[in-house]
């Protein structure tokens, strides 16, 4: 049986490729995690799956987690600026035969972002490899864009009317299960783009929101400077800051993003859209309820 370890385990996107893989049922898990102890409850509904210890700064963890391992799921945690070269390496030293990178969506258009990098140290390793690249993840109404929501009733995001393509990590889930365990060479050396069919600026967002939540949700878009320094004001890190304005300023001069049928081309199923993530998350996102 094929034994696969997930980095980033315990967060949104890495959480849910090893739901996905374990509902398969025909692979070996690892769950990359900094404190097995700390982190059994994460996954109390998943007993098939193995926890093992893994920190991005501890190279004698890594060689250990990917002994014996067959493929890697590689997520860059947002902290990191790291282009995990050393961690490639390991991984072919291990006898991993196949790395696949979360990225994200234009990656490899943007060279100053680390996951470009990243990919193209992929691309060089020799390791077959296969890029993820995610649209805008819906679920960062649950995270980074919560408070505002829940305290304030509003997104406040210097993003205008750009038009984003969206994804929930759980079809990012689903496509990374079936890249990962599926044999054979169909996806090694592929670059796969995943978003749900339709795009949303985020004045429709709060329509949506608005309807979904049964509550008046606005959206205010302020200047570049306006937005710094109210983040700034409430305690936010400026490296953070400068993160969203990069995802959600930029935007209004470009052209807005393309739309695949990757989701469904792979897994079989249609991508979840917007109103189904308001529904699913209802109580999260109206403060009924804490995100797991």
């Amino acid at each position: 049986m094929k034994c696969v370890l997930i980095t980033g385990a315990t967060g949104n996107v890495g959480l849910e490729v090893v739901r996905a893989l374990h509902r398969r049922g025909d692979v070996k898990i690892r769950a990359a995690v900094r404190d097995v102890a700390q982190s059994a409850t994460a996954f109390h509904d998943l007993p098939n799956v193995q926890l093992v210890p893994f920190d991005f700064g501890d190279a004698a963890s890594q060689t250990a987690a990917l002994a014996g391992c067959d493929s890697l799921f590689l997520l860059r945690p947002p902290q990191l600026t790291d282009t995990f070269g050393d961690l490639i390496n390991r991984a072919k030293q291990a006898g991993v035969g196949h790395i696949v990178f979360l990225s994200v969506q234009g990656a490899e258009h943007s060279r100053f972002i680390p996951h470009h990098k990243t990919e193209k140290l992929l691309k060089a390793c020799g390791v077959p490899y296969t890029l993820l690249r995610p649209a805008y993840f819906m679920q960062n109404f649950t995270t980074t864009l919560r408070a505002d929501l829940v305290q304030r009733r509003r997104i406040f995001l210097p993003a205008g009317r750009a038009r984003f393509a969206l994804i929930d990590v759980r079809d990012v889930g689903r496509v990374a299960a079936v890249v990962l365990a599926e044999p054979g060479p169909r996806h090694q050396g592929q670059a796969y783009t995943l978003t749900a069919r339709h795009r949303l600026n985020f004045q429709q967002m709060a329509d949506q929101l608005s309807q979904g939540l049964g509550t008046k949700i606005t959206y205010e878009s302020p200047s570049p400077w306006r937005f710094f320094w109210t983040e700034k004001r409430e305690g936010v890190a400026p490296g953070f800051i400068l993160v969203l304005l990069l995802l959600h300023y930029l935007p209004r001069f470009s052209a807005a993003p393309p739309l695949t049928q990757t989701v469904q081309e792979i897994t079989g199923q249609l991508p979840i859209e917007f109103p189904q993530f308001v529904a699913d998350n209802r109580a999260q996102l109206l403060g009924l309820a804490s995100p797991p």
